[in-house]
Order: structure tokens, then sequence, then C-alpha cells
């Protein structure tokens, strides 16, 4: 007869066992990513509510100003509401832009589809230039084929009103914007700002009519239209510049490398890579400085917990983890690694030199360095420090790797 065993483990052993250490990362990214989905869902949320918002508003906005446009025979005032129209398209693109952001990772897409918020925010300057467009040929019509408009005390009141709403609006709409990090709804904020500045212009142009009888209207409808045009060709520059690859914000670096500095066994961060792949989503890589010592079993243990950390802490997926050797106990690589520094002090464009490695047995003596973006010939420079850390030390073969400054830091 057979008999069973009940085998206790204790908690001490049990976080020692590889097995749990797996189970407890997947457990720590089961519930970020579950609450990483609620957040895309309160974002959702918020970017589709704020646009419905805009869209009513913008309407409205909109059917008084073509009203009073065509009472008063105003260009800029009929134009005005066409700019408004405008801005109503613009957060419908901005709710069906949202809606498929927010679609989840899939086979083909692997990392999810919130790029296409930047797709979205281009549909939107395009539709603003083209307005802007419009606009100018009008106003250029007016000015060659001048028409007397007929302006009215409600006339002026109720354009008063709109650049009150309009200024109201665009507050609300850029603040939630930045809340969210929603490029749409901050282009829509900032365009909102302008067009209560371009109402305004607007409502002056009329006062100045009923006072001094001289119409303005064409010239101010071409002040418009300018206006439009360059907040199209900024809102599509700024997409574009996005869609290429921008480098991540300094601060989110840095509290990145704070994290993974914090972590024991860990003497140095560097080379952090945040790619993204829409509006707070990034899959990381970076390199870490260890000492000279340290085993592969302990490298993938700190790997580990660099990725549980980051994620639990930033959302953000770490992908790879590279490692650079430090020496320890070697006093001859503190005296070269002395040297080095004080010799790069002679370049100001060097921004970090870091991964510095004294194999005595192999002879070789291996480094990156960051060379800033401003510098003209980087590549030049980056081969001229080679040469000469060379000729400092020609006991060893030298290896300096040219790195990229990608953090902002």
């Amino acid at each position: 007869m057979s008999t069973s065993k009940l085998i206790f483990i204790s908690p001490e052993s049990f976080e020692s066992n590889i097995f749990f250490d797996n189970f407890q990362i997947f457990f720590v990214k089961l519930k970020s990513m579950e609450k990483t989905t609620q957040q895309t869902v309160n974002r959702g949320r918020a970017i589709v509510r704020t646009s419905i918002l805009g869209i009513f508003a913008n309407v409205l906005l909109a059917f008084f100003k073509a009203f009073v446009g065509i009472i008063s025979n105003s260009i800029a005032i009929t134009l005005d509401s066409v700019n408004n129209l405008s801005d109503a398209a613009s957060s419908v693109i901005t709710i069906i832009g949202a809606k498929l952001a927010a679609k989840p990772a899939d086979k083909k897409h692997p990392f999810g589809y919130g790029r296409l918020e930047y797709l979205s925010a281009m549909v939107i300057a395009i539709i603003i230039l083209y307005a802007g467009i419009t606009s100018l040929v009008e106003s250029v019509k007016k000015i060659i084929s001048p028409q007397t408009p007929e302006y009215s005390a409600v006339s002026i009141i109720i354009l008063s009103v709109a650049v009150v709403v309009k200024i109201v609006m665009g507050f609300y709409v850029k603040s939630v914007g930045e809340k969210v990090n929603s490029d749409s709804l901050v282009a829509s904020g900032k365009d909102a700002l302008m067009d209560s500045l371009v109402s305004f212009t607007t409502v002056i142009a009329a006062i100045f009519y009923l006072f001094a009888g001289v119409a303005l209207e064409p010239y101010v409808g071409a002040l418009i239209s300018f206006m439009i045009l360059k907040a199209g060709v900024e809102t599509l520059v700024g997409t574009i510049s996005e869609i290429l690859g921008e480098r991540a914000g300094a601060e989110l670096a840095r509290n990145v490398k704070k994290t993974i500095s914090e972590i024991d066994g860990v003497l140095g961060v560097y080379d952090l890579v945040l790619n993204n792949y829409g509006p707070d989503s990034f899959i990381a890589s970076v390199h870490i400085e260890l000492d000279d010592s340290t085993t592969v079993v302990d490298v993938d243990k700190l790997q580990r917990k660099i990725s549980k950390a980051v994620f639990e802490e930033h959302g953000i997926i770490i992908s790879a983890v590279g490692v650079y050797p430090a020496n320890t106990g070697a006093s001859a690589a503190s005296a070269v690694k002395n040297q080095i520094l004080d010799y790069l002090k002679l370049y100001p464009s060097v921004l970090e030199m870091h991964g510095l490695y004294v194999d005595e047995e192999e002879k070789t003596l291996r480094m990156d360095i960051i060379i800033d973006f401003d510098e003209k010939d980087r590549g030049e420079q980056h081969k001229k420090i080679q040469q000469n850390i060379e000729e400092m030390f020609p006991q060893y073969k030298t290896s300096v790797q040219l790195d990229l400054d990608v953090t902002s830091l």
C-alpha cells in the first residue's frame, strides 16, 4: 500500500524557485496589462466624450455664424462658419481614430493599433489645410470684387458669444488632450483657441465698419485663411515627425533609468531605446553595466527583475537587456578610465562615455561614446577620438563604438 506525502514549501524557498520567478513575472504582467487595458478604455472614453462635445459646439456655432454671415453679407463671418464645420469634421475623425487605435493587438499587428491616432491627426491636418486654401481663394475673390457688408448689433453680439464659447472649448479640449496624451485633441484645442482669435478679429472688423464705414472683410478673411493654413502645416509637420519616430521625453527616460538603476547589482544604465507604438505605448531595450564576475544565472535573474519592475511601474515592455561588464579589483582599468575621461574633456560635444572594459588577458580596450547630434561631423570626430585613444594605449587593441543619444538626457 503506497502512501502520499504532503510537501510544504516555505515562502523563502518558493521565491527562489525559477518556476515561481517566471510565474510571478507573468502574474505582475497580467495585472499590469489589465490596468493598462482599463486605462486605455478610460482614455478612449475621454477622447470620444470630449470630441462629441466639440462636434455639438462647432455645429451650433457654424449654424449661427453662417446665418449672421449671410444676412450681413460678410465673407469673413461666413468663412469662419466653414472653419467651425471643419473643426466638427476633425472631431469626428478623432473619434474614429481613437476607436480604431484602441483595437487589441492581433497576429498581424502584435504591437496593437495605437499609431492609427497619428494617421487620424494627419487627416485632421489635411482638412485644416483644405479649409485654409478654400477660404483664401474666396477672400481673394472678395478683394478683387468687393461687396459692402451690413452689420447689426445682434450679429456682433452673436459673434462675441461665439468667441467666448471657442475660448472655453479650446482650453477644455486642449487640457483633456494633454491629460490623456492625445495629439488629435491637443491639435483640436489649439485650433479652437486660434479660431477664437480669428472670430475676435472678425468682431473688431465689424465694429470698425460700423464706426468708420471702412470694410476690412476681405482682408480679415485672408488673415483668417493664413492662420488656418499655419495651423494645418504645424499639425501635419508634427504628426509626420511622430510617425518618423521622435525621441522619447527626457522625464520618462529618466524615470525608467532610475527604476532600473535601483535594482541591486546594476552598476549603470545606458542606451535606453523607447520605441513608440502609439500614445503611451512603448517597447524598450536597454544596456546595463554589471560586475564582470556576474554569472549567466545572475544576469538572467536581473533581466527578469528589470522587466518586472519597468512593466509594473511604467507599463513598458522591455524586449531586450544588453550587458556591459565592469572591471572589478583592477587598478589598471581605473587608471585607464580616468585618463580617457580627462582626454574626452577636450571634446564638449562628447556627451557620455560608458561600457569601458579593459581585458588584460586578450589585451583589448573597448568603450562606447555618445557625440551630440549638433556636431557637424560626428563620424570624423569619432574617427579622431578612436585614433588618439589607440595612440594613448598602444598596448591594447582598442574599439571605440559610436552610440546614439536617443533619450534626451
